[in-house]
């Protein structure tokens, strides 16, 4: 699938999945996004994390992360939330904004972040410099890169590859998590030589469970190169579905 046809097709499944969400009442959200919740706190890879990258929701639409940023800073875990800025690259040369992971100080810190236009709450651009990042080059400064240990991630649309095993995710269309798995891979990651090409930490998206697509549908997520695999999905209605390759480690 050339470019140009693989965008179309990412745009059409966009379209079928923004409609199907739209049903969805609050309840609904509120009662998945509780489930994923109790399926986390006990996954262990989670409770092991001490270092945990973590999308802030939207109002709707989307899994609800409020209780889970709740729960890893009352665990004493270092949360990282994304953070988007102006790349500062050349025109042509690569996105104009980028997205990093930084960290919050504590509840109170998450608690009087301001929501923006879409209703998600998000990092004041004058306190980034106070914190840490888990890409340690921000508006051409340096600082210590932090070695993140799990990613939840959000996503539109997912489903199963079935020649693979693979886990697919589409996103919102800016890319703004690949290209960040790509930095960070060539950064921290690169460095401990990870298999399959696959960044070290371990990226688990979290979706309602109208998101991922049957095996049995006439849909499908479509995929470039530069689309990042992930190691599996916690969904609404409890399940954690994972890639044929994490499940035989």
């Amino acid at each position: 699938m050339n470019s140009t046809a693989l965008s179309a097709a990412k745009s059409r499944l966009r379209a079928s999945m923004k409609q199907r969400l739209a049903s969805l009442t609050q309840d609904v959200i509120a009662s998945q996004s509780a489930k994923v919740f109790e399926s986390l706190s006990k996954f262990k890879p989670y409770i092991d994390a001490k270092n945990v990258g973590v999308y802030l929701s939207m109002p709707g639409g989307e899994i609800q992360t409020e209780s889970i940023v709740r729960h890893a800073i009352a665990s004493g875990k270092q949360v990282f939330v994304p953070y988007l800025h102006k790349s500062g690259l050349p025109s042509g040369e690569g996105p104009v904004r980028l997205m990093d992971m930084v960290s919050l100080k504590d509840v109170r810190d998450y608690e009087t972040l301001k929501r923006d236009k879409w209703g998600i709450p998000s990092i004041d651009a004058a306190t980034v410099n106070e914190r840490k990042r888990s890409v340690g080059e921000l508006d051409g400064e340096r600082s210590e890169d932090i070695s993140l240990d799990l990613i939840l991630m959000p996503g539109v649309a997912f489903d199963v590859d079935s020649e693979t095993g693979d886990i697919r995710r589409l996103g919102h269309g800016k890319g703004f998590y690949d290209y960040f798995l790509h930095r960070y891979a060539l950064g921290i990651a690169a460095a401990q030589k990870p298999l399959d090409s696959r960044p070290a930490v371990l990226l688990y998206a979290l979706a309602l469970k109208e998101q991922l697509l049957s095996p049995d549908a006439e849909e499908s997520v479509p995929v470039g190169s530069h689309d990042q695999p992930i190691d599996g999905v916690f969904l609404g209605d409890g399940q954690i579905k994972e890639s044929a390759k994490k499940g035989s480690d």
